[in-house]
């Protein structure tokens, strides 16, 4: 973490512990139990109180499956029996008969946390829109560039089954440049399915576990920077629809790309454009949103919907390769795979 970044985290950490709390008024004040339980916190400010650590952990997939094809929501035995299925399907105890994939997939699935339910609603999917809870079609020029071989530059290109000659030719989670899961923009993943968030008057801070990333969004009304001007996590500014907070992100670097919840060949630069939403449902859950929309890359712009989980922390480090040892090993790696 660079020491411009920690800086800022701990100033606004610092000014989030002194900022004044209002909670809701206690059952008997007004409130039933059920009622007090169910209100959104207010920060002494005014705004939803969205600070704390949120768990996005889910076995609802992104995209509805084709055998779910015309029912958006699961009823309570369907949904109980998708979970027992997809629990079995992820045993903590399976094996590879291939050898490569078995280490590739660290021998067996204990590292693997995605959580033991579905979403509250039992949706078939996270995404919401389109209707059929599936990624748009591609564009006539992404499909394309899809059956084009890869130009990227040297310094960019994610190496699939060829050699990796320097640390350049890796993929940029490799590199813990960017985390599969961290976004933006955020998608359930395989593990550090963890989101914390800072906020003062006029700064949220969106901190995700996975590669430690952290966005500082302003909430002051200026301008986004310069399109000439890339950012790894894009330029987030932020303001209030009533008590939902809204982000909106420009200017991604062409060096990544998103494709449905990987980081890899898929919507990436100038052209893509995300919105998230923050809405504070009750005191156990925040509601995120994105849309996101690339007109080069998808016929339409599509949207998710997250409910997370309030969860205790605190937040460990997610290491990645520290000091660059692992570095040093996927290259001898390599090396050895060379002709």
């Amino acid at each position: 973490m660079s020491n411009r970044l920690a800086t800022a985290l701990w100033a606004t950490a610092t000014v989030v512990a002194f900022l004044p709390v209002t909670p809701a008024p206690a059952a008997g004040q007004g409130q039933t139990a059920e009622t007090a339980a169910s209100t959104p916190p207010r920060t002494g400010w005014g705004q939803p109180d969205l600070r704390g650590m949120w768990d996005f952990r889910t076995l609802t997939p992104l995209q509805r499956p084709g055998r779910m094809a015309d029912k958006e929501f699961l009823t309570d035995e369907e949904a109980a029996l998708f979970v027992q299925r997809t629990l079995q399907e992820r045993d903590k105890d399976r094996r590879y008969e291939n050898a490569r994939l078995d280490v590739e997939f660290a021998y067996n699935q204990f590292w693997w946390d995605y959580g033991t339910t579905i979403t509250d609603d039992k949706r078939t999917s996270l995404i919401v829109d389109p209707p059929d809870g599936r990624i748009p079609d591609l564009t006539p020029e992404a499909q394309e560039r899809t059956r084009a071989p890869r130009q990227r530059p040297v310094t960019e290109r994610v190496v699939l089954g060829s050699v990796a000659h320097g640390p350049e030719d890796v993929g940029l989670s490799e590199r813990c440049l960017l985390g599969f899961s961290s976004g933006p923009p955020i998608v359930p993943s395989e593990y550090n399915n963890i989101l914390q968030l800072f906020q003062t008057p006029d700064h949220v801070v969106i901190f995700t576990e996975m590669i430690h990333e952290a966005r500082i969004v302003p909430l002051d009304g200026r301008a986004h920077l310069p399109g000439a001007v890339p950012q790894w996590l894009g330029d987030s500014r932020g303001h209030w629809e009533g008590d939902t907070l809204v982000v909106d992100t420009t200017n991604f670097t062409d060096k990544a790309s998103f494709n449905g919840g990987l980081i890899g060949r898929g919507a990436s630069g100038e052209t893509f454009h995300l919105v998230e939403r923050f809405t504070r449902v009750n005191a156990d859950t925040l509601l995120y949103e994105f849309t996101v929309e690339d007109p080069t890359w998808w016929a339409r712009p599509w949207t998710a919907a997250i409910p997370m989980k309030t969860t205790e922390g605190p937040i460990f480090e997610y290491a990645c390769n520290e000091g660059n040892y692992g570095m040093a090993n996927l290259l001898t790696g390599a090396r050895i795979q060379e002709p």
